[in-house]
């Protein structure tokens, strides 16, 4: 097999300022510009699953926007030059049907599917929760049954909303009756508040999940909560998926259904930094709706995750 060539790198702040240049991913080039792909970044510009406040179409857009404000040349928790040891490329949005769910969720699998065949590992930005199934059926094509460690204030394994199968609070469920994902490592992280019924925690660990509280964590602390996660994963190809709503309000307003008491930016960066090592196949950030941000606090929360996220494959790539 030939040798690759040197990755395409983003622009360089230094030499074009952050405000200025491509509106991609951190100023990544496009996909269509690279000859191979290690990470792609896709947008999927869908909410017509959301219960709520709408507005996280407009995510991914807004997530690239916040970009900018990242200095990605080095990042000294990984002791990484990701965009130097990977080909990281910007694959642009999924046409997504907004007035038919279904139809939708079909398109979000099949662009997947296509995007498979050109880059090693997807990270996705939402885009509403629902689009979390379609991309685990994609996935679980490549890598089999995955590790699912979801981050998130809520469960989102409730079985319909007003008699709707697919929202943005039942794709873990679908994807359990569709043994997408290992049900003995998978793990949710950040539920707090109320629920809809007293069964809701029995019912969602029939589908193998073992939960942290919020109260867990502040109780026990961060290192506490990557153990449990490390030990519930294992060696099992992760997929991560993180719902902007496990941030505090404080820390991430921009969102639909915002739920006082969640973790702070902090402790969700250490917590994630907490997972180098473990064999990242793919990740979503969702649920980001600019509309009810402030100073881009959200957006710029979720793109520093997303430039987490491929940190972490970097870091993996290393060894």
């Amino acid at each position: 097999m030939a040798e690759k060539t040197p990755p395409i790198e983003p622009v360089s702040g230094t030499v074009i300022p952050r405000f200025a240049g491509p509106s991609t991913f951190c100023r990544l080039p496009e996909l269509r510009d690279v000859p191979y792909c290690d990470v792609a970044i896709l947008g999927i510009p869908f909410d017509s699953g959301t219960s709520y406040r709408p507005g996280a179409r407009f995510g991914p857009q807004a997530i690239r926007q916040a970009s900018r404000h990242l200095r990605t040349d080095f990042h000294p928790a990984y002791d990484t030059e990701p965009f130097k040891t990977l080909q990281v490329a910007d694959a642009g949005d999924v046409g997504c049907n907004p007035f038919n769910i279904e139809e939708a969720i079909a398109q979000i699998e099949s662009a997947a599917d296509e995007l498979f065949n050109h880059a090693g590992a997807i990270v996705s930005l939402g885009g509403d929760h629902t689009i979390a199934l379609p991309l685990l059926r994609a996935v679980n094509k490549q890598a089999g049954q995955v590790a699912l460690v979801h981050f998130d204030a809520h469960l989102d394994t409730w079985d319909t909303y007003f008699g709707a199968p697919y929202t943005h609070g039942t794709p873990f469920r679908r994807a359990a009756e569709e043994n997408l994902f290992n049900d003995e490592a998978s793990i949710h992280v950040g539920i707090r508040g109320p629920l809809y019924s007293p069964d809701d925690l029995a019912r969602d660990e029939e589908l193998g999940f073992k939960v942290v509280h919020c109260d867990e964590l502040q109780t026990h602390g961060v290192e506490h909560v990557v153990k449990r996660i490390r030990d519930r994963v294992g060696e099992h190809p992760l997929y991560l998926s993180i719902d902007i709503d496990v941030l505090d309000p404080a820390h991430a307003p921009g969102t639909g259904t915002p739920e006082i008491a969640g973790l702070s930016s902090r402790e969700l960066l250490n917590i994630i930094r907490g997972l180098q090592g473990l064999n990242l196949v793919a990740a979503d950030i969702v649920e980001v709706a600019p509309a009810y941000d402030h100073a881009e606090i959200t957006s710029l929360a979720a793109a520093t995750i997303v430039f987490e996220m491929i940190n972490l494959i970097a870091f993996n790539s290393k060894s």
